[in-house]
C-alpha cells in the first residue's frame, strides 16, 4: 500500500518511489514489465539450531517428494492470490528451493514479491518449517538470490528483440542494460542491501560478482537468456537478493536503466566466459570490473551517485543511507554465525 502524510504521498514511501519511477519511464514512452525469481531455504529448528529440511541434490525428485505438501500449498496459496506460478524445482543447496512466478507490470511485480515472501514463510510455518530468504546461510552451500527479470515495452510491443542487434537485442535494450551496469556499484546498496548479501556475491557463484553482461552467461551481473524460439525477450539482473525492499530495488534499477536510454549509453562488449577465470589484465582490457565486495563499498558508491539519489528524493535517500550505514557499522565485523542468528528470517 501507499503511505500518505496529511493527504499527500509520504516522501519516504518506497511504493510511491516505484510509482514515480514508472511515471518517469512513461514520460520516455516506455513501460517496464518485471518478475522476481526467488530462491529460499526450508529449514527445521533443532536442538543444534536451524538445519536444512533435506540433504538432497539439485533438482532431486526425492526433494520434490519430501516437500510436495508444503510446495503444493505454497503454489495453491499464490495462485489463489492471483499470482501465477510458472516453475518449481529444488535448488543447489540442501533444503533450498526455487519458485518462479510470471512477469507482470513493474508495480504489480513488486507487490507480488511482498506477497510471495509472506506466503512462503507462513505456509512453511504451518508445516513446522522455517523458510529463510537470507542470501547466505551456510558457508559451504549455495546462497539464495532473487534475480529481477526485465522487459521493456512500448505500445504493447516488447522492444528487446532485434535480429540485427548485438546478442539479438535492440539499441534501446542495450542502452537500458548499459545504464544498469553503469550505476550497478551504487545500485547494489539497494538490491543487495544487507551485510550478509556480500557473502553470496563471490566469483564462480552464479551470483553476478563482476560488472558485465552476456548471452546465457550466469557469471555476468546481467544475463540475457537465449530464446530457442527466436530472439531474447527479457534479461535478468543477478546482483539482487530478497533482503532488498522490492519497491526500492526495482525502482532504482529502472531509474538506472532509464538514465542509460536518456544518455544513449553504449553497453560494453558482451562477456562470453566466466570473468573469474580471466586474469586481472584481461578483465581490465575488456572493461570488466569486480563489483563491491561489501556493503560499505556499495554505500560509498551510492553516496556519490546523484542520478540515483535524485531519483530517490532527498528525504528517502537520506533515511535509506542512514539505516544502511548504521547496519554496516554495527555488523561489519560479525562472523557468519552471528549474521544468520540475527537475520535468518
Amino acid at each position: 500500500g501507499n503511505m500518505v502524510l496529511k493527504g499527500e504521498p509520504w516522501a519516504m514511501c518506497p511504493r510511491n518511489f516505484l510509482i514515480k519511477t514508472i511515471a518517469a519511464a512513461q514520460g520516455q514512452g516506455l513501460s517496464v514489465k518485471a518478475a522476481f525469481e526467488n530462491e529460499f531455504y526450508l529449514l527445521r529448528q533443532t536442538a543444534k539450531g536451524l538445519e536444512p529440511a533435506d540433504e538432497t541434490l539439485f533438482a532431486s525428485t526425492q526433494a520434490m517428494d519430501l516437500h510436495r505438501e508444503v510446495i503444493d500449498k505454497i503454489a495453491d496459496s499464490l495462485i489463489a492470490q492471483g499470482i501465477p506460478v510458472e516453475q518449481y524445482y529444488p535448488e543447489s543447496g540442501p533444503g533450498q528451493q526455487e519458485i518462479s512466478v510470471r512477469y507482470t507490470d513493474a508495480l504489480t511485480a513488486a507487490d507480488w514479491q511482498i506477497a510471495f515472501r509472506e506466503t512462503v514463510r507462513a505456509i512453511a510455518h504451518q508445516h513446522d518449517l522455517v523458510a529463510s530468504f537470507l542470501p547466505k546461510i551456510f558457508p559451504d552451500a549455495a546462497g539464495s538470490g532473487c534475480h529481477i527479470h526485465f522487459s521493456i515495452w512500448q505500445d504493447e510491443q516488447n522492444l528487446l528483440p532485434d535480429k540485427q542487434g548485438i546478442c539479438g537485442l535492440s539499441q534501446t535494450a542495450r542502452e537500458f542494460i548499459a545504464g544498469i551496469l553503469h550505476h550497478l556499484p551504487s545500485l547494489m546498496a539497494l538490491t543487495t542491501p544487507s551485510v550478509n548479501s556480500y557473502r553470496r556475491l563471490l566469483p564462480h557463484g552464479w551470483s553476478g560478482a563482476f560488472r558485465g553482461w552476456g548471452l546465457d552467461n550466469r557469471e555476468a551481473a546481467v544475463r540475457v537468456p537465449s530464446n530457442p524460439t527466436g530472439y531474447p525477450t527479457h534479461f535478468e539482473l543477478k546482483t539482487v537478493d530478497a533482503s532488498a525492499n522490492p519497491y526500492l530495488a526495482l525502482g532504482a534499477a529502472i531509474a538506472a536503466g532509464l538514465d542509460g536510454v536518456q544518455k544513449s549509453l553504449e553497453a560494453p562488449n558482451p562477456v562470453t566466459v566466466d570473468p573469474g577465470n580471466l586474469s586481472a589484465e584481461d578483465r581490465t582490457a575488456q572493461g570488466i570490473e569486480r563489483l563491491p565486495s561489501n556493503l560499505g563499498e556499495a554505500i560509498a558508491c551510492l553516496q556519490e551517485n546523484n542520478v540515483l539519489l535524485n531519483a530517490l528524493n532527498p528525504e528517502l535517500s537520506q533515511a535509506f543511507l542512514a539505516v544502511r550505514q548504521a547496519e554496516w557499522s554495527a555488523m561489519k565485523d560479525w562472523e557468519l554465525e552471528q549474521e544468520v542468528k540475527t537475520l535468518w528470517a
